[in-house]
């Protein structure tokens, strides 16, 4: 599972990458908030943990911008704040929960295993961006909307979430498929017009927008 932490105190952020780490985690660490969006589009990453006195832009801001935008990742705020107020703040922010410095890192293992384990993350979902796919039902959520798939189309955004960086080539979505390479581009059209997800890289095969 992949981690993404955003602490202005190096110092701090290097130890909790190494514990994280020894947990057997997969961590990337970022010291204010500027290229968190970028990696989250790219990386989906499991957990966010948050520190509220960023440079640039307060942590709840932070979160609450990507909870509008339609971005469901685990948050655990990690933070000086300890008021009352500041605690009701965080949660309302859409924060799932929320931890006071100086803290006990065990405890705070603990609770990033709780936070995980309580999430989609351990349901049998692919996620994407915003987009959940549920390999039991064969369906797609966006936000609140629920979108059913035909096997083909599940199949294929199954192929696509699986590999999110990838340009994949025809050959092997026929073969997914089973399908011929001449009829690819007709599957592909038609879960684009459903869902406008996938683009062409002329000449190499398919990859997520």
């Amino acid at each position: 599972m992949l981690i993404a932490i955003i602490e202005d105190e190096e110092d701090l952020l290097e130890l909790l990458e190494f514990n994280l780490q020894k947990e057997g985690y997969d961590v990337v660490g970022f010291l204010n908030s500027k290229r968190v969006k970028d990696f989250i589009q790219e990386e989906n990453p499991d957990l966010l943990i948050v520190d509220r006195n960023l440079p640039f832009v307060e942590g709840t801001k932070f979160v609450k911008n990507l909870r509008e935008e339609g971005y469901d990742i685990p948050v655990i705020f990690l933070t000086a704040k300890n008021s009352d107020e500041n605690i009701i703040e965080g949660f309302e922010a859409g924060g799932d929960d929320y931890i006071t410095k100086p803290f006990n890192m065990k405890e705070l293992l603990m609770r990033v295993k709780a936070v995980l384990k309580r999430n989609h993350k351990f349901e049998n979902i692919i996620s994407y961006k915003n987009m959940k796919l549920n390999l039991d039902t064969k369906t797609l959520n966006i936000e609140d909307e629920t979108i059913r798939l035909t096997p083909a189309e599940f199949n294929l955004l199954k192929l696509f979430f699986e590999n999110p960086k990838r340009i994949v080539p025809k050959s092997e979505i026929a073969d997914v498929l089973k399908i011929s390479e001449k009829s690819v581009n007709v599957a592909i059209n038609r879960l684009n017009h459903k869902i406008n997800i996938l683009e062409a890289i002329r000449g190499v095969g398919y990859k997520l927008k």
